[in-house]
């Protein structure tokens, strides 16, 4: 059966790439490099984000004296990233295709230009035949500067490369009704926007060598479904499970997250993800936050804003605030905040953040 999107985004966890003691396993890497391969062949364009560049590193460097956490992140991953990119290489090279490495950091995704380079890069990529290989660059990323971990990463890449899909490898299978470990826990097999709240059915424990856990999964797979793209969570360490999700989805254990059926334009979803970087904030009041809630498209003017907090310069992403004091979202500002402070509740001003460039949670 032909798979059921042209492009997709993998991620993989270092629990799936890596042995208990830290190693890589490279059976595990080889298997998933030959259904990358398979979908590859068939025209599937895949952008891999691979985690295992720390958990391979450690297993690789046995420092002399003990090293604080930031230290030890920024040795192990440079030593572990070229270990880990070489293996790669040597394995997709067995199939006659070219990999490219990507390494990236949060801030590259704070701006619009350096959002739309990296895009170009991996379009570049993938339109010659080159699969892209994204991680965090770990090597000089700054704990208030990274990502919560790469599932984060793989959600923002999924986004700004306009993936049909994104598949998210965890060392589970899926998003389950109790506890993983409990035999007769289930795995939730289909999650739309009416589901309930499913922070009692998650397990909120870390994995062993990566930064995540199911909730920031299920977190970052909820915004990305509402930007209108297909999320699956399933474990990678079942055989063919690329192939299977792809080919019989209906079939295949995973949750699978249904996508919206409005998706949103590429500008707002550089937006959606940009909340992080938010340098102030914009407080409207009871009539704007109305307006914004309904089905019309709708700017925040100057006549509805109540409150600037914060600085920051025209075409800075804002944080949107209503009148109970919730935020509601994130935009593009029009101005800069002393402009938008000067004609806050006057009529007949320009938007200070047009809807074109704003994004509602």
């Amino acid at each position: 059966m032909t798979p059921a999107f042209a492009r997709i985004t993998v991620k993989v966890g270092s629990n799936v790439l890596t042995r208990p003691d830290g190693t890589l396993d490279v059976t595990r890497m080889s298997a998933l490099v030959d259904q990358i391969a398979e979908l590859h062949q068939q025209g599937v364009e895949v952008i891999l984000v691979s985690s295992g560049a720390v958990a391979s590193g450690r297993s690789e460097i046995h420092p002399a004296k003990k090293l604080d956490s930031v230290d030890q992140r920024q040795l192990f991953s440079a030593v572990g990233q070229a270990k880990l990119i070489n293996r790669y290489y040597e394995l997709f090279r067995e199939h006659g295709i070219a990999v490219g490495q990507v390494l990236t950091m949060k801030e590259n995704f704070a701006t619009r230009g350096h959002y739309l380079n990296q895009k170009n890069c991996m379009t570049v990529m993938l339109e010659n035949g080159v699969i892209p290989i994204v991680n965090e660059n770990d090597t000089i990323s700054v704990s208030e500067l990274m990502f919560t971990d790469n599932d984060e990463l793989s959600g923002l890449i999924a986004s700004m490369m306009d993936a049909q899909a994104l598949i998210i490898l965890s060392n589970v299978d899926g998003i389950y009704r109790g506890n993983p470990s409990d035999a007769q826990a289930e795995v939730i097999r289909e999650i739309t926007r009416s589901n309930q709240d499913l922070s009692s059915f998650i397990n909120v424990s870390k994995s062993s060598f990566g930064r995540g856990g199911m909730l920031t999964k299920t977190a970052i797979a909820r915004k990305v479904a509402d930007e209108g793209i297909t999320v699956f969570i399933a474990n990678g360490r079942r055989d063919h499970i690329l192939i299977d999700l792809l080919t019989h989805p209906q079939t295949t254990l995973g949750t699978r997250f249904v996508p919206s059926a409005n998706p949103v334009s590429s500008v707002k979803k550089w937006i959606a993800h940009s909340e992080g970087f938010a340098k102030g904030e914009v407080h409207i009041n009871r009539q704007a936050t109305e307006a914004l809630c309904s089905d019309k498209a709708v700017s925040i003017l100057p006549i509805g804003i109540i409150a600037i907090k914060g600085k920051f310069e025209k075409d800075d992403i804002v944080r949107i605030v209503d009148f109970e004091g919730n935020a509601i979202g994130v935009g593009k500002a029009n101005c800069d905040s002393a402009q938008a402070a000067e004609t806050m509740g006057q009529h007949g001003k320009r938007a200070v953040v047009h809807y074109d460039y704003l994004y509602l949670e």
